[in-house]
């Protein structure tokens, strides 16, 4: 599941609101027990029908901790992004309230695949946007987006749009995960 990040700046009607902007996945590749996984968001990529027909939000992937819906979901800047609203029950107010303080800012999304592309070490995609050794989900599926307390992808969250609304600190860190994955799997291809 891919994973994010929330930015304490709102627009005044934002703050009012029980609705938030979120993006929910990235291309950033991410370890899985399989090697390297990238969700690919160009067009055609992630069907959207089920998150814009009946899609809800969650805490941590749990399907009975139902906090809101999603109003609607698209994909910008290589980024699936949500609109999402808060229900007002007492679960969701509390998750709601962490959210607005910033406490929790973080977010993630379950979904399914329908194709994939291995693309092997030193190798370039099909379309030349990605150098294995990776996976690449070419068609998938966004079943639900959740509220996380710990995220898989730290580029993405409530409020963020595309990789640039992160702090140099969060960036950093996001490229010592990269250096670190690039070298186990430099690694893993010497002892093979």
């Amino acid at each position: 599941m891919a994973a994010g990040i929330l930015t304490p700046e709102r627009s005044a009607g934002e703050q009012d609101s029980r609705r938030r902007t979120i993006s929910f996945s990235s291309e950033t590749p991410y370890r899985r027990y399989f090697g390297m996984e990238v969700l690919d968001h160009a067009e055609g990529a992630l069907d959207l029908s089920r998150l814009n027909e009946t899609g809800v939000l969650l805490f941590n992937h749990d399907v009975d901790q139902v906090l809101g819906r999603v109003v609607r979901a698209w994909v910008e800047n290589s980024r699936g992004m949500a609109e999402v609203e808060f229900d007002t029950d007492d679960e969701a107010e509390k998750i709601f309230g962490k959210v607005k303080s910033g406490t929790l800012k973080t977010t993630s999304v379950r979904y399914s695949v329908d194709s994939w592309e291995e693309v092997k070490a030193g190798a370039v995609s099909a379309d030349g946007r990605f150098t294995g050794p990776c996976s690449i989900a070419r068609k998938w599926t966004p079943l639900e987006v959740s509220i996380v307390s710990v995220p898989a992808d730290a580029t993405v969250g409530v409020g963020r749009s595309d990789a640039g609304d992160i702090s140099l600190y969060e960036r950093q860190i996001q490229v010592n995960k990269n250096k670190h994955w690039r070298n186990d799997d430099e690694q893993e291809k010497e002892v093979d």
